[in-house]
């Protein structure tokens, strides 16, 4: 077995990833993570999702790719240049609602929201108000966040973050976790 990519890589993907590049955005999810991500999408039909930091919308087009016909995303970022590229390529799908947003104030405004599952790739939601977003996740419903491991673009200090970040976790009773030394560092967690 290998981590080469063997499985059906949206349609969306390549265009996104070029106007990303192009753009000089370098935080977007990895391929592996992205895989991971549909694959979950995919045990959640009729699911109710939520992207905390959608960035270009890389991973947005694999977690749509695993939804099915049912199911809803709603993705939130802070940057309207990068959300006009998500805009631009996935925009026409139905099931996805795109928000311009500062990740704090999307939080606090949607607390009685409920989600199935919660990718969270942004400091909202990791970082801070993590407590906050972790009440929004539905019972057996996902938590998934990745760049778990020393990334080169992490700021100084940013590894005690992660640290801290990952003990609160561990101290939840109400989530079972596991955490994955694989892609850029996984940690899933599901409600109890």
């Amino acid at each position: 077995m290998t981590d080469k990519m063997n499985q059906k890589i949206p349609e969306a993907y390549f265009d996104i990833d070029k106007a990303t590049k192009e753009n000089g955005f370098t935080m977007s999810s990895d391929q592996l993570t992205c895989s991971l991500l549909k694959l979950l999408a995919a045990s959640k039909p009729s699911g109710k999702f939520l992207e905390l930091g959608t960035g270009t919308g890389l991973s947005t087009a694999w977690i749509l790719d695993g939804m099915d016909n049912n199911s809803t995303l709603i993705s939130v970022d802070n940057d309207g240049t990068l959300l006009e590229i998500a805009k631009k390529h996935l925009g026409n799908d139905d099931r996805l609602q795109l928000i311009l947003s500062d990740g704090e104030d999307w939080v606090y405004n949607n607390l009685d929201q409920r989600f199935d599952y919660i990718f969270a790739d942004t400091w909202h939601g990791k970082y801070l108000l993590l407590d906050e977003v972790l009440d929004m996740l539905k019972e057996g419903g996902f938590y998934i966040v990745d760049d778990m491991m020393p990334q080169p673009n992490w700021p100084e200090g940013h590894q005690e973050k992660a640290v801290n970040f990952v003990q609160h976790l561990e101290r939840r009773s109400d989530l079972k976790l596991t955490k994955l030394n694989w892609a850029t560092g996984i940690i899933i967690a599901v409600k109890k």
